[in-house]
């Protein structure tokens, strides 16, 4: 097995000569992005940081306290200055006169804006009061793996004192918000030398008097409390040891792409999910161990890790040493089952009378013993930070439980935090899914012009794309372009050669196991040829049938095996040709092929149909721009056979069309996205010419 030590010191990033010409809030955002940009440190989007700034009144130009501090649902990694709220420390103390108590603690939210200093529209967090009533200039808030471990020990409080003494304290469980923020307070009060306080089950908190000393205490007491676990944890068998012996990362792929898009189709009826991949070290050395049950079982501890993670994981029923995947996914439906019937319960145990309906009862983490990790959620990034997360409380459970016993949070606790109305009005306010979130596209001829358009649009709207091309150098030109634009996570890059069948399986294989599953094929992959029947070589013509009518009917029977197992339906789109229906001199080979895509299309819309998965084609004409089949000969063989200079093919094109129109790839992307969508939801076997008007392809 390999090395999974957290232990580790973290390094002081801190550039003296960087920060010196730095403001107040300038240090703030350095101090943040530095504890952000290591999973040590916190998870994405945990913690915040916080700074109390002397800054001008825009009314009165009078000297005022503000309280910088990371808004609501920021990520310190990754945040920029108008990540952070700015409010009136005056006014925050202040609400400490109106504050009823503990069962008036959501009201206190409502007041935050009422502080705001400058118009600032960074909605404060509910952690505000956390940082505004401890009486120090600098404060940080994050999740370490070390410090959680810890804190979600069952003699929490004695390992604290016996770490750190009297240099850091320790306060038990309290949900965030303004009661924890007046215990913080207090504690400061009481313990004026203190230099940060450990929140039983939940994290850590230290405090400076500048932004370099905040940030140097931070570090410190996680390194104290990772090395101090190295040292009683040495000798300790993880997690009780192992008991499984993890197969071979090539087989843990195959296994992890046969299962996903299975999970992914019974999970995904009401909401289609995207799922995620992780047989990282730590991964493995949880889910081959003895204690994976029991400690799975319990959940986990800091309500960060929760949020992401739900009450728990599925443990899916699989011996690593006998290897039978079949089994495995036999069993798949009886423990989903299982599964939402006690999380069902579990609502039922914990609801109060003004809790939200029951969400979706699915499990977010699928643990597999001697595979890995899968998860899944509304988007490849949430699913991907939600196995970041289960990390960070492998980690934890894996030090609390050298050292102590680990504790799960409590389960009305847990439920609190999930059915928080404050949570409950975070995810009202969040905007309407995308027409194809949590979708799933496979373009072939992707880092061409239709292709790569196509792609844009589907990423626009929501979708994970799979580009898939021969050409590799422009492909990893392609995804490059895309991912600055839409995130690495929402695009994928696959080289592939579409009348190759293994590598047709392989790139299906790939998208499972990246993604989930392909719930959209965009079969787009060309070729063009041109010249007089009596020239025309069988070469040509087996090229032309090859790649536009072996690849087409690889990819999308492929494509039908996936999305049948998926069991959620599907929509293959063919990107055809004005040829197919309409004859061109000298072009026999690549007429006949486009021709035998559509009546493929046809074909595959009779069979597809009883299981929901609509087969449609687009029929372009003379989309020239971008296009790398027009960059090659096939403008001058094309030109010659209309008896002009290749210059005047675009116009001519133009003027021959009804509408006097040119087609773009953008044009075809628009056609590809109504086929794809919900828009044509009952329409299948049809073609949609996108050729600005040809009588000879009217299709009636």
């Amino acid at each position: 097995m390999a090395d999974v030590s957290q232990s580790k010191c973290l390094e002081n990033l801190w550039d003296v000569s960087a920060a010196s010409g730095m403001s107040e809030a300038d240090k703030l955002l350095y101090r943040s992005n530095l504890l952000g940009s290591d999973m040590r440190v916190t998870n994405y989007g945990g913690g915040n940081t916080s700074a109390k700034v002397i800054e001008a009144d825009p009314l009165t130009g009078e000297p005022v306290e503000v309280l910088w501090v990371k808004g609501s649902g920021g990520d310190i990694g990754s945040i920029k200055m108008g990540g952070f709220s700015t409010l009136y420390m005056e006014k925050l103390l202040a609400l400490k006169g109106i504050y009823r108590g503990p069962e008036h603690e959501d009201e206190m939210v409502g007041f935050l804006p009422h502080c705001t200093f400058n118009l600032n529209p960074r909605a404060a967090s509910i952690d505000t009061p956390l940082h505004a009533y401890v009486p120090r200039k600098h404060v940080d808030h994050v999740h370490a793996d070390a410090i959680i471990a810890i804190a979600a020990s069952e003699n929490s409080q004695e390992l604290t004192q016996e770490i750190f003494g009297d240099d850091i304290g320790w306060l038990p469980w309290r949900r965030p918000g303004f009661e924890l923020g007046l215990w913080l307070g207090t504690f400061c009060e009481n313990n004026p030398n203190a230099r940060g306080v450990v929140l039983g089950s939940h994290g850590l908190f230290t405090w400076g008097d500048t932004a370099e000393e905040c940030y140097a205490v931070t570090l410190e007491i996680i390194n104290r409390a990772s090395v101090w676990l190295e040292d009683r944890s040495e000798g300790v068998a993880s997690f009780g040891g192992a008991v499984h012996a993890p197969l071979s990362k090539e087989n843990r792929a195959e296994f992890a792409a046969r299962i996903m898009p299975v999970i992914r189709g019974m999970i995904g009826a009401d909401e289609r999910k995207i799922g995620h991949f992780d047989d990282s070290a730590a991964t493995l050395e949880f889910v081959c161990s003895a204690q994976l049950m029991p400690l799975a079982a319990l959940g986990t501890s800091c309500p960060d890790h929760f949020l992401r993670t739900k009450i728990c994981p599925l443990v899916v029923d699989f011996d690593p040493a006998i290897g039978d995947i079949d089994s495995a996914i036999s069993g798949l439906e009886a423990a989903i089952a299982n599964y939402r019937d006690g999380y069902a319960a579990y609502y039922q145990r914990c609801k109060r009378d003004t809790s939200p309906p029951m969400r979706d009862p699915n499990a977010v983490v699928y643990l597999i013993p001697g595979v890995g990790m899968i998860t899944f959620a509304r988007d490849k990034s949430t699913a991907r930070v939600s196995a970041e997360f289960y990390i960070n409380a492998i980690n934890v459970m894996r030090g609390a439980s050298a050292v102590s016993t680990y504790v799960g949070l409590d389960e009305q606790e847990a439920f609190d935090i999930e059915y928080w109305l404050l949570e409950e009005a975070k995810l009202q306010r969040m905007p309407k899914p995308k027409p194809l979130a949590g979708q799933v596209a496979l373009v072939t001829g992707g880092a061409g012009g239709i292709g790569k358009a196509t792609a844009v649009r589907f990423l626009q709207d929501g979708a994970c794309v799979v580009l898939a091309d021969i050409d590799e150098e422009s492909l990893s030109v392609a995804r490059s372009e895309l991912a600055g634009v839409f995130g690495s996570d929402s695009v994928h890059a696959a080289v592939l050669n579409v009348t190759d069948e293994d590598a047709v399986h392989a790139t299906y294989r790939d998208a499972a196991k990246t993604y989930g599953g392909v719930d959209i094929l965009i079969s787009n992959a060309g070729i063009s040829s041109s010249a007089p029947i009596e020239d025309t070589e069988l070469s040509m013509w087996n090229r032309n049938m090859d790649i536009l009518a072996k690849g087409y009917f690889l990819v999308s029977r492929e494509a039908f095996r996936t999305m049948k197992v998926q069991g959620t339906g599907g929509s293959i789109i063919f990107i055809a040709s004005k040829n197919g229906l309409a004859a061109s001199p000298n072009a026999a080979a690549y007429c006949t092929a486009k021709a035998a895509e559509i009546h493929l299309a046809r074909c595959l819309a009779l069979e597809g149909a009883a299981d929901g998965i609509r087969v449609n084609t687009v029929n372009p004409d003379a989309v020239l721009r971008g296009s790398k089949i027009w960059t090659g000969e096939w403008r001058e063989q094309r030109a010659a056979a209309y008896a002009m200079e290749p210059t005047e093919l675009e116009e001519h094109y133009r003027k021959r069309s009804l509408l006097k129109r040119s087609v773009f790839p953008e044009d075809i992307a628009e056609a590809a996205f109504f086929l794809a969508s919900d828009l044509s939801s009952k329409s299948t076997g049809n073609i949609l010419n996108v050729d600005a008007g040809n009588a000879q392809s009217f299709t009636r």
